[in-house]
């Protein structure tokens, strides 16, 4: 991986301090959305990575909601499908949900039943992974859908936190790290 397009994506990782909550130091990834340039080099590494890592993937699953942003053009790249994991009560039909604990309470994921097949290849992305819980939740549900997860894939860890520790030896990759 070039140096030069690694650091012309953290270049463009603004640091917001005491956001949300006082002590803690925000990663934005807004100026990286909105320099084409930065954006384009985010997918191009993210997608030599999986090329590089896995010969068959079916689909990206990308969390609520910066997987969104980031998983539509990675899967549109690699030529496969974009599923979503969805905040509870957002999708249509039949749904499966997972329950799982936040910093600062509950919270649900859903998809939708007929998201994947069982045995697809799927590699789950978000922008961060800071504490695990959301990520984990989603591995969760995916394995209850009987997809086979790749990996789980980020922009930004945030390795003080120790959220990789939760996705139970699935394999996981960030592209930028932080303490």
């Amino acid at each position: 991986m070039s140096d030069e397009r690694l650091r012309r994506v953290r270049d463009r990782v603004r640091p917001f301090p005491d956001f949300p909550e006082p002590g803690v130091l925000f990663r934005d990834i807004s100026p990286l959305l909105k320099d084409p340039v930065a954006f384009r080099t985010l997918i191009d590494l993210l997608e030599d990575h999986l090329r590089a890592s896995f010969p068959k993937i079916d689909f990206i699953a990308g969390l609520d909601s910066r997987g969104f942003l980031i998983g539509p053009p990675l899967a549109q790249r690699l030529g496969i499908g974009f599923v979503p994991v969805r905040k509870k009560g957002k999708l249509p039909g039949p749904t499966e949900s997972v329950c799982y604990t936040l910093e600062y309470g509950k919270a649900e994921l859903e998809m939708q039943k007929d998201a994947v097949e069982p045995g697809q290849k799927v590699v789950i992305v978000d922008d961060l992974l800071a504490t695990g819980g959301t990520m984990a939740a989603a591995c969760e549900l995916l394995k209850r859908l009987k997809a086979e997860i790749l990996e789980c894939l980020v922009v930004i860890e945030l390795k003080g936190l120790k959220g990789s520790g939760k996705l139970n030896s699935i394999p996981f990759y960030s592209l930028l790290q932080y303490d």
